[in-house]
């Protein structure tokens, strides 16, 4: 069974400011990375082992053509699902912080599919490599999400991009999110942006570096 899938990256996030910048979160980064804005396709992704394609603690393949479900401990497994959720990715739960990439899957009718009907749902999987690197860690310059510990830099029109917090990137870091509250307000003094996160701490307080 074949789904077609694309693998979703960091992108900007929303940010709104002390500095007067208003924002839009990541897209994948999504609601702050809820979505992120920067996607690679993964081509599709073929199912083979479980009751649910690509389910909590499974394991897939990486590669340009496609993404297959292999055992986790085969020598083609390259990240595990943290995170399984149907539906559209805009729609529904983010993805844990420590998310690597986001594979989304679109719905499809196979011959041959996990429970028969001939169907695979539209959905997503929250996917963190088996090793090193790990962008969704916090600082290292990608993921899906926004996280505390992350650095952004201004990207122009009220809005941020994350980068690297050791300078690795193709930009320096200007800001990092220092802190998650439920409202602007509650930021610790000394905040100077504003970077929506999503989820019940919506509101990253961030501070120059």
């Amino acid at each position: 069974m074949r789904v077609s899938g694309a693998a979703v990256g960091c992108g900007g996030a929303l940010l709104a400011a002390a500095l007067a910048l208003a924002g839009c979160q990541k897209s994948p980064g999504a609601d702050g990375s809820g979505p992120s804005g920067d996607t690679s396709p993964a081509g599709s992704a073929a199912s083979g082992h479980g009751a649910v394609f690509l389910g909590a603690d499974e394991c897939g393949s990486r590669g340009r053509e496609s993404v297959t479900e292999v055992p986790c401990g085969s020598e083609r497994a390259a990240a595990r699902v943290i995170a399984r959720h149907g539906g559209r990715f805009a729609d529904g739960p983010l993805c844990p912080g420590r998310t690597d990439f986001v594979l989304h899957i679109s719905a499809n009718r196979p011959s041959v599919d996990e429970d028969g009907d001939g169907a695979v749902p539209q959905g997503y999987a929250c996917m963190r490599n088996l090793e090193p690197p790990h962008p969704g860690d916090p600082g290292a310059g990608g993921g899906p999400r926004t996280v505390v510990g992350d650095c952004v830099h201004e990207a122009g029109r009220g809005q941020v991009r994350e980068t690297a917090c050791d300078g690795s990137g193709r930009r320096a870091p200007e800001y990092r999110v220092a802190a998650a509250v439920r409202s602007r307000p509650l930021c610790p003094a000394g905040t100077e942006l504003y970077v929506a996160l999503g989820g019940g701490r919506p509101v990253g307080c961030g501070v120059g570096v």
